[in-house]
């Protein structure tokens, strides 16, 4: 039996991972805020290496350690929810990635 399919968007936030919102990992709540939106799906993927806009590349022993949170949606719910993460990514090098993609379920 053929799976199904769905439009939606992909919000990507890249962040060092050791940015800190309220004593709290930055990731940590741009999920639980995800999450209390009720939006599709969120996870977190933390790299080994890697380096952004004004940045050196890091080494994986240092403290600086690249993130991408990723959070599926319908577009226009993730468009409303970056104004509700906006104090959280604060003054950091956080760059947000907005594109359409095509969720596929597979049926058993």
């Amino acid at each position: 039996m053929p799976g199904h399919d769905m439009l939606a968007a992909r919000l990507t936030i890249h962040l060092d991972a050791a940015v800190v919102w309220h004593h709290r990992p930055a990731y940590a709540e741009l999920v639980h805020r995800a999450h209390r939106e009720g939006l599709i799906g969120a996870s977190v993927f933390h790299g080994i290496t890697g380096f952004g806009a004004g940045d050196r590349k890091q080494s994986p022993l240092a403290p600086k350690a690249p993130c991408a949170v990723v959070i599926v949606d319908e577009e226009p719910r993730l468009r409303d929810f970056l104004p509700h993460v906006a104090d959280v990514l604060g003054e950091t090098s956080a760059v947000a990635v907005l594109d359409r993609v095509r969720i596929h379920t597979p049926r058993a």
